[in-house]
């Protein structure tokens, strides 16, 4: 404006001025860039859900479990084969000088030319394989009881032929241990310990007894409380 202006005219340009600057007010305003949000710390991430233990049902989990009856007569049968067997050999023992006399008229009377000192020695010899054939008996059978309680395949093999040289130790004690008065106990427990023996093998080719010696392990699949097939 200058100073020839009337007051109209200035009114009019001061008014001019004042819409220009409100005008470009917002403008001015609109062109500010915004504030920056506040700091905020970035989330943690959620931890992994921890796997629930009770559920197990798929995963198959080794359990002792019992044997089926047959197992366990076959393991009665031979524990008191065992038992008895023990007693026989510990009876031979101590029966040993009352049947020295019976075994020299036994060695005796197969050649009756031998001199005295050679028949007892001979009597001596014949009781103590007797008596050697029996313990091993006794070692074989504990040997095979063991294998057969860990389902070895072969166990029933070995108890086998452990009954046919136990079989033949009987026969040789009847023959010429197991006599005169002293001899008749020690020939009936023999035999006792024989017909266990037998019974105990009988008992272990059932196929129920074949089955869980041939499972190997016993498995369960589920949850230890819950009902669960067994394979």
């Amino acid at each position: 404006m200058t100073p020839s202006d009337t007051p109209s005219e200035r009114r009019v340009g001061s008014q001019e001025l004042i819409r220009r600057s409100g005008a470009s007010a917002p403008q001015t305003q609109m062109r500010r860039s915004p504030a920056p949000p506040p700091y905020e710390p970035p989330a943690k991430a959620a931890k992994p859900e921890r796997p629930a233990l009770h559920d197990k049902a798929a995963a198959p989990v080794l359990v002792k479990m019992p044997p089926p009856a047959a197992v366990r007569l076959a393991q009665i049968s031979w524990v008191l084969s065992l038992v008895v067997g023990a007693i026989a050999v510990g009876y031979q023992f101590v029966i040993r000088q009352s049947i020295d006399p019976d075994i020299e008229a036994i060695v005796r009377g197969v050649d009756g030319s031998r001199p005295g000192e050679t028949v007892s020695t001979a009597a001596d010899i014949v009781f103590w394989c007797v008596f050697g054939a029996l313990v091993t008996v006794l070692l074989v059978h504990i040997t095979s009881f063991v294998s057969f309680n860990n389902r070895r395949d072969n166990a029933r093999w070995w108890m086998l032929g452990t009954l046919l040289f136990l079989a033949v130790s009987v026969l040789a004690a009847r023959q010429f241990v197991a006599v005169g008065d002293r001899g008749v106990p020690l020939d009936r427990l023999l035999l006792i310990q024989l017909g266990l023996f037998a019974l105990g093998l009988l008992f272990s080719v059932i196929p129920a007894a074949l089955r869980w010696t041939r499972r190997k392990h016993d498995i369960r699949r589920g949850s230890p409380g819950g009902s669960a097939a067994d394979f």
